[in-house]
């Protein structure tokens, strides 16, 4: 057996797993990010499954990160919500980081909803902002494709032209118009962390193109395009990495996201209702 059918193998299995624990099929798969998990106060819960209980499933390291999925219905939709993603710099490889997307997609969903916290590099840009991602650099230094195809899940050399749905980013910033949200757009450089970047750093990152900068995101994002899921990806500043860079806790970070997160929640409650 190649690694490519090993890998679909244990995709498929954890899918049956959680098929069997769950009455309705999704429609959207949401990953929620550091400091972000109000949104599942919205969520109508039919079922809730702890990763420690899916077999051969990753398990979140990170405090801010609860570790759980969550399906049941948001604005009338069937939703599954990640609460607490995987990282990079857990330690985990990229097949384990993307094998909850790959599931998602097994289970049902038809779009991508994905939400970080993230550092703004874009002197436009303020704590507490939303920022709509449209493009990225992924600055990782591998990828979820790299090996062997995964040919059950997608092609060879999959476009990444458009990453980010450009009708969800256009919906997305008419319903946060719509809700009095500024939202930012722009573009989200990926880097492994853990530690936060340093001044020449972020430098170098304004100067290649990045508006903001994160340490998630894209291997979900590759993922997800690989196998032709529509995504949509929003930010919440939470530091401000441009002028005289002060020090920065993860503490303060959480604090910043929490703050602005009901502006997150109602803007991915509201574009899923509109779709």
């Amino acid at each position: 057996m190649t690694k490519s059918s090993n890998s679909f193998q244990r995709i498929k299995l954890t899918a049956e797993f959680i098929q069997k624990q769950i009455k309705n099929q999704p429609q959207f798969g949401i990953i929620l990010g550091t400091g972000l998990g109000g949104l599942v106060k919205e969520i109508e819960i039919e079922v809730s499954i702890d990763y420690h209980s899916i077999p051969d499933f990753p398990v979140s390291t990170v405090e801010s990160h609860s570790g759980k999925l969550i399906f049941g219905t948001l604005a009338g939709k069937n939703v599954v919500a990640m609460q607490g993603r995987f990282h990079f710099y857990e330690g985990y490889s990229m097949e384990d980081i993307v094998l909850s997307v790959r599931v998602m997609k097994l289970l049902g969903i038809e779009k991508l909803l994905v939400s970080n916290a993230c550092g703004g590099i874009n002197p436009n840009f303020q704590k507490g902002d939303l920022c709509i991602i449209n493009d990225h650099i992924n600055l990782f230094p591998t990828n979820p494709l790299i090996g062997a195809n995964i040919n059950e899940l997608g092609p060879r050399f999959p476009d990444m032209s458009a990453p980010y749905d450009k009708t969800l980013i256009a919906k997305g910033n008419a319903v946060a118009l719509q809700l009095g949200i500024t939202a930012r757009n722009g573009v989200y450089a990926g880097v492994s962390g853990p530690m936060l970047e340093s001044p020449a750093e972020y430098k170098y990152l304004r100067a290649i193109g990045a508006d903001t900068v994160g340490m998630s995101t894209i291997p979900e994002i590759i993922a997800a395009r690989h196998m032709s899921l529509p995504c949509f990806a929003c930010s919440i500043v939470t530091d401000v990495c441009y002028g005289e860079i002060v020090p920065v806790s993860l503490e303060e970070i959480i604090a910043i996201a929490s703050k602005a997160e009901p502006k997150l929640t109602s803007l991915f409650k509201n574009l899923i209702a509109s779709l």
